[in-house]
């Protein structure tokens, strides 16, 4: 799941740029220049994200640029990309066992053709609750 977020980067006195993620409560970080702003924004709003679903909460619906107003004059907004799949591979570790019944029949061919159950249940959850994830 990729999800785009706006953030707001300010530039401080000593050069460093401080970062808030507005539709983010409490996600705030900063960098030693923008370029490492812009890491620690993904880096930061990543966690948030991935502590958000690991708590079975709904994670809230990015806001449109336009709408997004600067607390400080020196401040730029910018998008933000979050992969929450590759953090979640990387950081997460919460994972949940489910067990599940199929027909015999249905079994016996995916584990012919070496189905990977995990991925494939992921996936058509996905699909199904595609509505109620973030945009």
């Amino acid at each position: 799941m990729k999800l785009v977020y706006p953030a707001c980067f300010y530039k401080e006195e000593d050069g460093r740029y401080s970062v808030d993620v507005p539709d983010l409560s409490g996600c705030v970080t900063f960098g030693e220049n923008l370029a490492h702003a812009i890491e620690m924004a993904v880096e930061a709003a990543g966690g948030w994200i991935l502590i958000t679903l690991e708590n079975g909460e709904e994670v809230p619906r990015p806001s449109n640029i336009e709408d997004i107003k600067l607390e400080y004059e020196n401040g730029i907004i910018s998008y933000i990309m979050l992969d929450i799949e590759s953090y979640a591979e990387k950081y997460g570790d919460k994972a949940i066992r489910k067990n599940l019944t199929i027909p015999a029949w249905l079994n016996t061919l995916a584990e012919k053709h070496n189905v990977n159950f995990s991925h494939v249940l992921q996936n058509a959850l996905k699909s199904e609750l595609k509505e109620y994830l973030p945009v």
